[in-house]
């Protein structure tokens, strides 16, 4: 029997996005007055994809990261996570698919100067009730990633921006998840260990990973293979493609911009 030909060919099935979001609003009370964070933002990430979001502060840009990574909610709209609409998560969902499949990363570094470099990165598993076997087997991994083995007894106060920044990336990773949220991973950091940590992220998309990338920088918004960029809560320009096949994040290179 001969083959279709291709204008004959059935269309392929669109993969389901692993974040997407759908008229999704954000409004916070204070007094009398209404914030309006996020205004109708319709979203879609690929499995495999590296985004940045960019915008002015106040754009949105933490609390459209907060959403995604299950740390707030929408007002209005629909968040489905792979392929799910959050709001039938329940609490305990929640909270163990923030623990198995979502890393965070964030500008302040977020450590526990309490706690050393092994514990820092540990606590997520011990959260996950990963076994403590598990648990060093997995934590000497990530910080064998981030070249901060031998610093695992230090400290956070002991350590520069830069090395504290790797061990946020190691507790990021250390549960294996599949998506990576970075709120403003180098915002606090020199041009030297900027370049470090995208590397590191870079690493982790070709690995396989989602991410997503707040960043103020242009220079490091350009290893995403796609920019949202966002305005007073509503997506105003999106640039790239939308394809999670490219594992070097060249979008911004080809000048691939929305009008």
């Amino acid at each position: 029997m001969p083959e279709p030909s291709p204008s004959e060919q059935p269309p392929r099935a669109r993969a389901t996005p692993i974040l997407a979001l759908r008229g999704v609003e954000k409004v916070f009370y204070a007094a009398e007055l209404e914030i309006h964070a996020l205004v109708d933002v319709h979203l879609e990430i690929a499995r495999g994809e590296f985004v940045s979001i960019a915008g002015p502060s106040g754009s949105g840009k933490t609390t459209l990261l907060s959403i995604l990574g299950l740390l707030d909610t929408p007002t209005r709209g629909v968040y489905e996570l792979a392929g799910r609409p959050v709001t039938q998560l329940s609490t305990r969902e929640r909270a163990r698919t923030r623990a198995r499949e979502i890393g965070f990363i964030f500008q302040s570094f977020n450590l526990i100067d309490e706690l050393d470099v092994f514990e820092n990165v540990e606590l997520p598993l011990v959260y996950a009730g990963v076994a403590a076997r598990e648990r060093r087997r997995r934590v000497q991994g990530a910080l064998d990633r981030v070249e901060m083995t031998h610093r695992a007894r230090h400290r956070p106060s002991q350590l520069s921006g830069g090395q504290q920044q790797r061990v946020a990336v190691a507790r990021a990773i250390v549960g294996e998840p599949t998506i990576i949220l970075a709120d403003e991973p180098t915002g606090n950091l020199d041009s030297v260990n900027g370049e470090l940590v995208m590397g590191l992220l870079r690493e982790l998309h070709r690995g396989g990973a989602t991410i997503c990338m707040v960043t103020h920088d242009p220079r490091y918004a350009r290893y995403a293979a796609r920019t949202i960029g966002l305005f007073d809560g509503r997506v105003v320009r999106e640039s790239g493609a939308r394809d999670s096949s490219n594992p070097d994040g060249d979008g911004a290179d080809r000048g691939e911009e929305a009008a």
